[in-house]
């Protein structure tokens, strides 16, 4: 297969993650970098072999560039998205899909309509330790899965971002910015949820930047920052969620699942490696259970390449829109509950992405 030509948009933090990684993938070419600060644009650019700084219009619309990498704040993920869909391109972003369903259901709407495919992040779910995990669930590891927890604590983004100010306005907080981790992990080993119920709370209208040229700047706080709630799962497991900007320490696991013959113990879902753990019913302790596929050492930009290997196949990638909008979905509507007090039924569904073999790695 010829390399997949890339053209990135948005050249913040993240950025240099993706083009470090992608550089390395045989399957994807990054030609060009696009930003709203050209000078960021250019400083991105310059040490990737062979790509151009560029207008965000120009990029949508080369006809070097196959995919669009998508990099922007929440906000305009749906805008930058539609630009390139219209160009005829594909589109991988950043999580989440978008800002809301109504604006994420648009842009996989446009996309089919213009016979482009759609990716998100995150895939982190491709890597050994959720890959792990999964194979230990699929073989009966730990008899039917009834329950699990996911956690996320922090003390909030920006005591290290130096421009933190997207995480607290709409489209961001705990929830949105970190959940996409969790809960694309929770699909990929427990499947789609069915309905969820939840509570929230935002205890700081203000925070303050702690690093950077900034740092002393007060910013108002726009969204929840600690949401907690319970995911029933199509096959009927239940999930305890909690999604925190307001802890300063804890020592919660990140995903924890509980079958009926034994406990899994999962590794950090914002990273592609890690322990898998188990404990079987009758066992005196923890065990680790051998890598079953998935990325080693990986970082962002795997789910870019799996992209680009399954349109060469005809086949589905696994970061898919789908994948991305059902977990958007489940946001969304836990925050809805925790809104209103009840109980939300989800509108939305999706497949199981296909694991990670040894052999495609």
């Amino acid at each position: 297969m010829s390399a997949l030509r890339i053209g990135v948009v948005g050249a913040g933090r993240i950025s240099g993650v993706y083009l470090r990684t992608l550089a390395r993938l045989p399957e994807v070419r990054v030609v060009a970098v696009a930003d709203l600060d050209p000078a960021r644009a250019r400083r991105a650019a310059e040490p990737v072999p062979g790509a151009r700084a560029s207008e965000v219009a120009g990029l949508c619309s080369a006809e070097d560039v196959d995919l669009v990498l998508n990099l922007t704040v929440p906000a305009a993920h749906a805008e930058v998205a539609h630009a390139a869909i219209a160009a005829g391109k594909h589109v991988y972003g950043e999580k989440p899909l978008a800002a809301t369903t109504r604006e994420a259901r648009e842009v996989l709407t446009a996309a089919a309509r213009a016979g482009v495919r759609v990716g998100c992040a995150p895939d982190t779910v491709l890597g050994t330790g959720l890959q792990a995990a999964r194979a230990a669930l699929d073989a009966g590891a730990i008899g039917r899965p009834l329950a699990a927890t996911a956690f996320m604590t922090t003390p909030g983004h920006e005591l290290w971002h130096p421009d933190p100010e997207f995480y607290y306005r709409p489209g961001g907080g705990p929830l949105l910015d970190m959940g996409p981790y969790h809960l694309s992990a929770l699909v990929t080993l427990l499947g789609p949820v069915r309905r969820v119920t939840g509570m929230s709370a935002r205890p700081a209208d203000r925070r303050t930047i702690g690093s950077g040229p900034r740092a002393g700047t007060a910013f108002p706080v726009e969204v929840a920052t600690h949401v907690t709630g319970t995911l029933e799962h199509a096959g009927g497991a239940l999930t305890t969620l909690l999604m925190s900007f307001d802890v300063w320490a804890g020592r919660l696991p990140h995903i924890e699942v509980y079958g009926d013959a034994g406990s899994l113990s999962v590794p950090d879902p914002n990273e592609f490696e890690g322990p898998v753990e188990i404990r079987r019913a009758g066992d005196r302790g923890w065990s680790v259970l051998p890598v079953a596929g998935g990325h080693r050492a990986a970082d962002r930009g795997h789910g870019v390449a799996d992209l680009a290997r399954a349109l060469s196949a005809g086949s589905a990638h696994r970061c898919g829109g789908e994948l991305a909008y059902h977990v958007l979905d489940v946001m969304e509507s836990l925050l809805t509950a925790a809104d209103s007090g009840r109980t939300v039924e989800l509108a939305s569904t999706c497949d199981r992405p296909d694991p990670v073999p040894p052999a495609l790695v």
